[in-house]
């Protein structure tokens, strides 16, 4: 049975995405997805994650573009969601698909490396 905040965390993340993409016409926001929501116990605040296309700038306008259209995002999940209270909304660029790919190029590396070794190793 899935608890309360984890189908409140779904639901924001989800009408969220779909506000961000069809209803927000900021260019500043560009092509982004909403990765995660975080609720606190109470339910009183999300931090929205979301990753964009692009480097440090575009990721930077992407922020600056969704903290300005917060108020207007707020005001739709309250029209969309049925909360007692619809939680204060804060923004985050989420750095957990930059991190995995730094991992994964490491790894990468390494096998490489090794693999270099045993082909010098074998002449």
């Amino acid at each position: 049975m899935r608890l309360r905040p984890e189908r409140v965390q779904e639901a924001l993340r989800q009408e969220i995405s779909r506000i961000a993409l069809e209803e927000i016409k900021d260019p500043r926001i560009g092509f982004l997805t909403i990765t995660k929501v975080e609720l606190t116990k109470d339910l009183r605040y999300a931090k929205v994650f979301f990753s964009v296309l692009g480097g440090a700038k575009e990721k930077a306008l992407a922020l600056k573009g969704l903290n300005s259209a917060k108020g207007y995002i707020k005001g739709m999940v309250a029209d969309r969601i049925k909360l007692r209270l619809v939680p204060d909304i804060s923004f985050r660029i989420d750095e957990s698909i930059e991190h995995t790919k730094e991992i994964y190029d490491l790894f990468e590396k390494i096998k490489n490396k090794e693999k270099g070794e045993i082909d010098a190793g074998s002449n």
